[in-house]
This record gives C-alpha cells, sequence and structure tokens, in this order.
C-alpha cells in the first residue's frame, strides 16, 4: 500500500480481496464474516511485527476497502459479524511499536481513518441497515475493543480468560485512539466511575463483570457460544432494512493519476501548488444527464456518475491527507452545467428506495463528512464556470469560506442552485444538515431558504441570504483572493487547525463530534507530550522493561 512517485514514498488505500493480508471476507447468504488474522510481517511500513493480532494502517484501510464491498457487492448482506481467527486473542488495538515510531503527523492521520471507518459502520447501520456484531474470543484490547464498540452488538465467551479493556491511560500514557472513552460513555452508557476504573486497569474485565458494567451486551461458555453468536444474528437480521435479492455490482479499482503536479481523476482534479501551499480541487459535472432507470443504474456500476464521483473524491480526500501534509489550504471549484448535478440530484432523490442508489448516496456522505472533519482550509470559489447546485453545494457549505463572483452581466455571472439533497440527504456528524449548521439551527432561515430550491442565485442576492462570504465583483477578484490565501497560508496550521475544528461544529454536540472536536484534541496534544514520547515517556518505553518516568505537573 506503500508506492513511489518520484522520490516519495506515497500512501495508496486502493486495495481489493484477493491481495488481503490481514483480513478473510466470507459472505454465506445474509450474513457475511470478517475474521481478523494479521500477518506480523505484514506492517504497512518496515520496523515492526504485527504480534497478537495488532493492526496498523495497511490493516485499516483493508478493513475500509471490505466494508465497501459488502456495501456494494453483497447488497443481501443484512449483519457483519467480526470474529478473530487467532486462539486466545481477538484483537489487541493498534500495534505499539509503530506508534512509537511512527511521526506524530502518522499517528494523528492513522488514528483519524481509523475513527471514520469505525463511525461509517455505525453510519452503515443507521442509515442503510447494515448491522454488526462483534464476536468476542480472547483478549480484546484497546483499538480492538473501540472496533467491537462500533459494533451494534458485543457478545464475549466467558472462558475465563477472555477479557475487554482500554489499556492506552495505564500502559502507554496516552488515549484510546478512536472513540473508546466516548462510545464507552454514550453509546454503551457506562457509569462515569465505573468507566474511570476500566479505563485505568490494564488487565482487562472478563464476561461477567464485563456484562454488569454494560461493556459487552451477552456472554456465554464456549460450549453455549456459537447458539449465542446465532440468536444476535438472527436479532440483528430482523432490525435489517438491507438484504434484497438483487445482484450486487463490481467495485472495479479507482483510476487515477498521480504525478508531481496533483491527483488527477474523470469526475475530480487537484492541482497542487507546493510554493504556495495549496491544492486547487475541480469538481467536474456530468457531461450529460445520468441514467435514471433501475435497470441502467444497476448495469452502469461504478461508472454510474454518483457513484464514481463518491468514490473519487473519497479517495482524492484521503491522498491529500496523508500524503500532501503541508498542503494546507484546499481551494474547492466547480465546473459543468448545474442542470446536470441537479438532475442527478432528482434521480437519487427519486430512486432512494433502490439498494445502489442508497448505498451510492450513504458513500456520499460519508465522504462529505470526512471532508467536514478534515484538518486543511477549506476556501470554495464561485466563479463564471461553476456549477454549485445540491450535492456540489453541499461542498461549498463544507468549507471555512465562500467567495462568489458579482459580475455585472447576469448571462455570465456565476450562479448557486439549491435542491432538496442541502436540506436532509447527508446530515453531518452532528445530525444537522450543512445549512442548518450554517445557520446555527435557525428554522426561520432554513425555511426561507427552501422556498428558494431551484432558483439560480446570483452574487447578490446569494450574499443577502448568507449564503456565501464574499462577493467581490471582478475589479476586485483576483486581488482579493490572492491576498486571502496568501493571508491564509501565513498563519500557524497549529492555531488554524483547531480555530477551524471549533467553528465547525457550532451548537449542540453528537458522538462524533465529541470524538473529533474533543477526544482527538487531547489525544493530538497528549501524542507530543514527553510523558507519552519522551525519551523516557510510556510510549517509547513500552515493552522495554524500564519504567516512564513523567512530568507530575497537571497542565
Amino acid at each position: 500500500m506503500l508506492f513511489k512517485q518520484g522520490d516519495r514514498d506515497l500512501v495508496s488505500f486502493a486495495t481489493h480481496p484477493a491481495k488481503y493480508q490481514h483480513w478473510n471476507l466470507s459472505v454465506d447468504g445474509d450474513v457475511a464474516r470478517l475474521k481478523l488474522d494479521i500477518n506480523e510481517d505484514g506492517g504497512i511500513k518496515p520496523g515492526y511485527k504485527l504480534k497478537l493480532n495488532s493492526y496498523d494502517l495497511g490493516v485499516d484501510i483493508e478493513l475500509y476497502d471490505a466494508l465497501n464491498r459488502i456495501r456494494f457487492e453483497h447488497p443481501q448482506v443484512k449483519v457483519v459479524v467480526f470474529e478473530s481467527a487467532r486462539d486466545k486473542i481477538w484483537c489487541s488495538g493498534a500495534n505499539i511499536y509503530m506508534l512509537g515510531l511512527s511521526s506524530h503527523a502518522w499517528k494523528v492521520n492513522f488514528c483519524k481513518f481509523t475513527n471514520e471507518t469505525r463511525n461509517g459502520l455505525e453510519d452503515s447501520s443507521r442509515h442503510d441497515g447494515l448491522k454488526s456484531l462483534a464476536a468476542v474470543t480472547g483478549a480484546c484490547a484497546g483499538g480492538g475493543y473501540e472496533l467491537a464498540l462500533a459494533c451494534d452488538r458485543i457478545v464475549m465467551v466467558d472462558d475465563r480468560s477472555s477479557t475487554v479493556s482500554l489499556p492506552e491511560v495505564p500502559l502507554l500514557g496516552v488515549l484510546p485512539g478512536t472513540g473508546g472513552l466516548t462510545r464507552v460513555t454514550d453509546k454503551r452508557k457506562v457509569r462515569r466511575d465505573l468507566a474511570d476504573i476500566f479505563c485505568t486497569t490494564s488487565e482487562g474485565v472478563r464476561a461477567d463483570r464485563a456484562k454488569d458494567w454494560k461493556l459487552i451486551d451477552a456472554h456465554a461458555r464456549p460450549q453455549q457460544f456459537p447458539e449465542l453468536v446465532a440468536s444476535e444474528i438472527e436479532a440483528l437480521r430482523a432490525q435489517s432494512t438491507r438484504g434484497q435479492s438483487a445482484q450486487g455490482i463490481e467495485l472495479k479499482r479507482i483510476e487515477a493519476r498521480i504525478d508531481d503536479s496533483g491527483y488527477h481523476y474523470a469526475t475530480v482534479d487537484a492541482q497542487v501548488d507546493r510554493n504556495a501551499r495549496s491544492a486547487t480541487i475541480t469538481v467536474q459535472a456530468p457531461k450529460a444527464a445520468i441514467e435514471s432507470q433501475p435497470d441502467a443504474i444497476a448495469a452502469a456500476g461504478t461508472g454510474w456518475w454518483p457513484l464514481q464521483f463518491a468514490r473519487e473524491l473519497d479517495d482524492l480526500i484521503l491522498n491529500l491527507r496523508t500524503n500532501e501534509l503541508e498542503i494546507g489550504t484546499w481551494i474547492i471549484k466547480s465546473r459543468g452545467d448545474a442542470q446536470f448535478v441537479l438532475q442527478a440530484d432528482g434521480v437519487l432523490d427519486q430512486h432512494k428506495d433502490h439498494w445502489l442508489v442508497r448505498e451510492t448516496t450513504g458513500l456520499l456522505r460519508r465522504t462529505l463528512a470526512r471532508l467536514d472533519v478534515t484538518s486543511r482550509s477549506l476556501i470554495a470559489l464561485v466563479d463564471e464556470e461553476s456549477c454549485f447546485a445540491g450535492t456540489f453545494y453541499e461542498l461549498a457549505l463544507a468549507c471555512d469560506r465562500i467567495y462568489m463572483l458579482d459580475l455585472p452581466d447576469s448571462e455570465q455571472a456565476p450562479a448557486l442552485q439549491l435542491s432538496a439533497a442541502n436540506f436532509g440527504r447527508y446530515p453531518e456528524v452532528n445530525g444537522l444538515t450543512r445549512v442548518a449548521t450554517r445557520f446555527n439551527e435557525d428554522a426561520q432561515a432554513i425555511e426561507a431558504l427552501r422556498a428558494l430550491e431551484g432558483k439560480a442565485l446570483r452574487a447578490a442576492e446569494a450574499l443577502a441570504q448568507g449564503l456565501v462570504t464574499l462577493a467581490p465583483d471582478d475589479i476586485d477578484w483576483d486581488d482579493e483572493i490572492r491576498i486571502m490565501l496568501e493571508e491564509r497560508a501565513s498563519l500557524s496550521p497549529d492555531a488554524l487547525t483547531g480555530m477551524e475544528a471549533s467553528l465547525r461544529f457550532p451548537g449542540k454536540e453528537s458522538m462524533e463530534t465529541r470524538v473529533f472536536g474533543r477526544l482527538s484534541a487531547w489525544q493530538n496534544w497528549i501524542f507530543i507530550r514527553p510523558n507519552a514520547v519522551g525519551d523516557e515517556g510510556a510510549l517509547k518505553l513500552f515493552g522495554s522493561g524500564k519504567k516512564a518516568r513523567f512530568d507530575w505537573k497537571r497542565i
């Protein structure tokens, strides 16, 4: 999953079941099983062994691919069961030696991608009816338990040796990196004092106490455990809205050309300016009306424009985020005919109950959510050739600022157009639409915008309605945009990351915003503190036999 581009080693997020080293995917009727059987020598980077079913970024890239294949290649699947192929060990979590060897940026990006994969599992359950079960047999620790926490149900064998634990604080001086603290309280509803004991105990909790504390849902002795798993599958099967008899589609490899100038796909392109530390991302509207009948949609497969766009945009975001750390500003533009974007939106709405349309909408929803939590300055530019309509306008709404060119000639002037897609199709991780987030849940303002659906809004009206940030005229446009981008690039990236994350999700919090906006911020800080990663820090010294030396000041 590492490849050479010039003199750089880049991460690729593309893989295929035939290339998996760590997961075994099998499908039997409406049940998919993902068995973790990690190749100790299959780390994405050299220098560590993935012992005890511990994982690194490469393991999670395979997991993300496997989940997408279940979504699109196996529409009949209602329940995913996570299991271990190893005796006495389910998953020991993120590989500690990998973390100790990794740069700060690698650790943070690894945790973020892993978070998003687990959030996506919950998203598919909530919106699309794909249910999941963790069948724990053996030690389930750290990130392994965090994967279990992302499932709808957790069951554990009661063999007096299997345990669940979040040992990061006592063993490593860091936090559970993929939402463990938040899911224990917000999702599992574990009492605060019990959670405190659990998260400061390194040896783990066995089945009976784990059930009493709500850390798992059920347990059984080894002889009865298969029967328990079967009954849990049956209960989840009854809750699922999936299971169509339709034939799935093959998830063909995403075609991308990567060179010194950027990342180039059919529906999205990123031109990278390394001197300005910016990337100009251009999304391309369909060239014509997209297929609108179910049979034609299925026949188009991954070539169906909404699905192709969602996959390519998702891949681009991951590539830029992981491989271009110094590219701090993303400038988002759109090109093409807005009417074709709106027609595509209409098809997604008309056939929302069709399995492929539903899964495509789900991928778009998760990809837009990935953009929301990306630690880059996001700037949308609405210029003469733009087509920010419906789903494309969601990209602008995800940005920190939106600039719109004000031209005196109404025929040449760019326009924005709202559609039903902007009022509920793509909720953010806070549970709100981007319009609702932008207007701080002002119901009156949102209702007024609903009345404008389908209307071409020029700069003056878009500015008056609050749909853009500023609207320079053609005389000032080039200078204002240049100065704004230069000023942005001159600011501290650390301060910008903190500011943007704080401003993007005003108002109420959800479990996901707490994971990204609070837990991740603390983890980010702890990852650079000497108590964790200093020469005598707990993470650095793990496994050496030496005891960490802490700076005892509370800060």
